[in-house]
C-alpha cells in the first residue's frame, strides 16, 4: 500500500470493480486519452483488470478516486517492457491522484520484472499527462503525426515516451 494524507493506493479488490468499471468509462467517453472506443461492461470488467500484470486503484477519503492498469507491452525478447494506463475520477481531479498513481506504478516495475516502462501513444493535446510524466523523468521518443482517431473524424497527434528506472 501507498499512502499519502488521505489516500491510498493498493492492488484493486472484485469489490472495487463497479467504481473502477465507472471511472474506466468516462475516459473511454471522453474519447481523448483511451485508443479504446468501446466501454467495458458488468461482465467483461472483471476479466480485463484481472488479465493484468497489476492493477491499483487510489482512495482518497475512503472514495474510489482513479485506478491505474500495468502490463507488458509486448511478448518475448521485449516483454520486459511494460506499458500502463491511467485514470482518474472526472470529479476528483488536480489533487495530485493522477501523480500518486504514476509514482506508484514506477515502484511496481521491478517487482513484476520490468525493466523499463513505455507509453505508446499519449495524446498531444494531453498537456498535463504530458507535463507530469516529463516531471516524473519519462523522455520523448518522438511524435507520430495523426495517430489518435478522435471521435468527430479527426486525428491528432501522439506522442511515445519512455521511462528508464534507475538499477
Amino acid at each position: 500500500m501507498w499512502y499519502t494524507p488521505g489516500m491510498t493506493i493498493r492492488a484493486y479488490t472484485e469489490l472495487d470493480i463497479p467504481a473502477m468499471t465507472e471511472i474506466w468509462n468516462e475516459v473511454v467517453e471522453e474519447g481523448n486519452a483511451f485508443p479504446q472506443n468501446e466501454k467495458l461492461g458488468s461482465l467483461n470488467s472483471s476479466v480485463f483488470f484481472a488479465g493484468q500484470s497489476y492493477t491499483a486503484v487510489a482512495l482518497e477519503e475512503g472514495e474510489l478516486a482513479g485506478l491505474y492498469i500495468l502490463h507488458p507491452n509486448n511478448v518475448g525478447r521485449v516483454g520486459h517492457i511494460a506499458n500502463a494506463s491511467y485514470a482518474v475520477k472526472k470529479s476528483m481531479q488536480g489533487k495530485g491522484i493522477g501523480k500518486a498513481l504514476v509514482e506508484d506504478s514506477l515502484k511496481q516495475l521491478s517487482s513484476l520484472g520490468f525493466r523499463i516502462l513505455q507509453f505508446n501513444a499519449v495524446v498531444a493535446s494531453n498537456t498535463r499527462a504530458l507535463a507530469l510524466y516529463e516531471r516524473l523523468g519519462f523522455e520523448r521518443l518522438g511524435t507520430i503525426r495523426g495517430g489518435f482517431a478522435m471521435d468527430d473524424g479527426s486525428f491528432e497527434d501522439i506522442v511515445s515516451m519512455v521511462y528508464y528506472p534507475k538499477h
